[in-house]
């Protein structure tokens, strides 16, 4: 067949200009401009985003190889080893949400064939597994209960059982709001040669993290939990370990997209153009982190877990309980019990429907258990927990 050119003349301009009679256009004029109810967020994420970060989203965007943008990229990074305590030179932020960082840090991490141990005591462990069995990897598991955490030894005789080249666990369990100490860990990896991955999404900008003093060596985390910035770009790093190992492949990182030894000729002093940059939201991270630092770590921290305590004394004087116990308790989202006899769904439909506030409901082993009641970030003020226990209150006793 040949090549049909089509060329558009000013008798079919004014044509174009007419909606097509046959198109069914009742839409077009009938939508109102954006609105969007102003809530609450206190559910697993995502949290309000501080004023601050929403002006800076809002601002025009430059070119993503602007000189502007450039040192942009280099205080981002910065910003991030600072909030992870790392010197890991391979540290910039995915474009995509945590789910897109947990996707890079697994692809780079993990060359087919790979044993992998995972540490599943909740839904993100079973994403982790999901994911590395995607990759090639000869995935063995460790178990706890959905709300217990492993122990060192739990952890020590798993990796002399299994041998693996990576362990991955979840620092931060979003589903069960329980805490994973990882302190030994990263000696027990390195003393077996393997890699340390950790799941950060839900710890980051909320609660301690020492990825170089814990000898982490590939951890992912989000934007808009702790850092109270709105979803869509999210941090990734890599040791120097961890790069070692990527510059050793055999074979090529199986997704283009976030493959590392492609995106650091960008975010590194090459700055080879690779993808259009979601520069938007790089402003908006950059204003995330630029506040986290000059609040300072150790006052967030603190914040968080006061806040948090706040909300687990507010709770116990209404009868309810948590959990997870207090000493493996996340300071940024609580899993608390649904009482007997109570709809886990209705009460948290009420509380967005009439109190404008959210919460989020349980997941997998714990569905229509538990509630789960994020204080992250921007949202982890005690005002915040005042107004939830006072709403909680009309809704669970009329």
């Amino acid at each position: 067949m040949g090549i049909v050119l089509f060329t558009i003349t000013s008798a079919m301009t004014s044509t174009l200009s007419v909606p097509n009679p046959g198109i069914q256009d009742t839409h077009r004029c009938q939508l109102s401009p954006l609105a969007v109810p102003e809530r609450l967020l206190l559910g697993p994420g995502p949290s309000n985003a501080d004023a601050t970060v929403v002006a800076a989203m809002n601002r025009q965007p430059i070119g993503h190889l602007d000189p502007a943008y450039l040192t942009l990229m280099d205080e981002v990074q910065e910003l991030l080893r600072y909030a992870w305590q790392t010197d890991n030179a391979m540290t910039y932020p995915v474009p995509g949400t945590g789910s897109a960082a947990m996707e890079a840090t697994l692809a780079n991490g993990i060359e087919p064939g790979d044993v992998v141990l995972v540490g599943v005591n909740g839904y993100f462990g079973h994403r982790l597994v999901d994911m590395a069995r995607r990759y090639g990897a000869e995935v063995r598991t460790i178990t706890q209960a959905w709300g217990q955490p492993f122990s060192l030894q739990e952890l020590e005789k798993a990796l002399d059982q299994h041998r693996p080249n990576l362990l991955a666990l979840v620092h931060a369990e979003t589903s069960t709001g329980v805490r994973q100490p990882l302190e030994g860990v990263g000696d027990l990896c390195h003393q077996r040669d393997c890699l340390l991955l950790v799941d950060t999404v839900t710890s980051l900008g909320g609660m301690p993290i020492f990825l170089d003093a814990w000898q982490v060596d590939l951890a992912y985390s989000c934007s808009q939990k702790g850092l109270s910035c709105p979803p869509g770009v999210s941090p990734f790093t890599m040791s120097s370990r961890a790069v070692a190992k990527l510059e050793q492949r055999q074979t090529p990182v199986a997704n283009w997209y976030l493959d590392a030894t492609l995106l650091r000729k960008y975010w590194g002093s090459e700055r080879v153009y690779h993808h259009t940059a979601p520069i938007n939201l790089t402003y908006a991270l950059r204003e995330a982190l630029r506040l986290l630092a000059e609040e300072g770590l150790d006052a967030r921290w603190q914040r968080h877990q006061q806040t948090a305590e706040k909300l687990w004394a507010g709770l116990e004087a209404m009868g309810l309980s948590c959990h997870v116990a207090q000493e493996f308790r996340l300071p940024t989202l609580t899993t608390v019990r649904v009482p007997d006899g109570v709809e886990a769904k209705a009460v948290a439909q009420q509380l967005l429907l009439e109190h404008n506030i959210e919460i989020g409901g349980g997941l997998g082993d714990l569905a229509g258990q538990v509630w789960r009641i994020g204080l992250m970030g921007a949202n982890s003020y005690p005002e915040k927990v005042d107004t939830l226990l006072q709403a909680l209150k009309q809704v669970l006793v009329p």
